[in-house]
């Protein structure tokens, strides 16, 4: 069942993409040009996701449990540290340069873009990269202690 709802999930949302705009690196590049000739759509689009994920965070704090599994998935980690400022900058660099953010890239994969394709593999061998750097850490760690 979860597979499936993730995949109603990812489709919804990157149907929602598509109808907005946001799958238009121009568009996305247009919001991110204050000084310029601004393109407020993005602010809209995150407004509107707000005011629909507001409703849904309260009825998850009335509710012990989710519809369609067993426990609620949340992040443990809730302090600002140096990783995640490291994180943000490094995301927000590159969605400057090439004006793509994930969650639009992999929406604009069926476009068939020779460029958005490139950015998606680069984005995949990155987080690949990373993850293999946080297992070797970790395995460095339990050798240390003995564990």
């Amino acid at each position: 069942m979860r597979p499936l709802v993730a995949l109603g999930c990812g489709t919804l949302f990157g149907a929602g993409l598509t109808l907005s705009g946001m799958t238009d690196p121009a568009r996305v590049l247009g919001f991110l040009d204050v000084l310029g000739s601004w393109d407020p759509t993005l602010a809209f689009v995150m407004a509107a996701a707000l005011a629909l994920s507001l409703p849904a965070v309260q009825w998850v704090r009335r509710h012990p449990r989710p519809l369609l599994d067993s426990q609620y998935f949340v992040p443990e980690q809730t302090r600002i540290d140096a990783k995640l400022l490291l994180g943000a900058v490094l995301f927000g660099v590159g969605w400057g340069i090439a004006g793509l953010c994930p969650g639009p890239a992999l929406a604009s994969l069926a476009a068939g873009v020779p460029e958005v394709l490139l950015f998606v593999v680069a984005m995949a061998v990155g987080m690949a990269l990373r993850h293999l750097q946080e297992r070797r850490s970790a395995d460095a760690r339990d050798a240390g202690s003995g564990s």
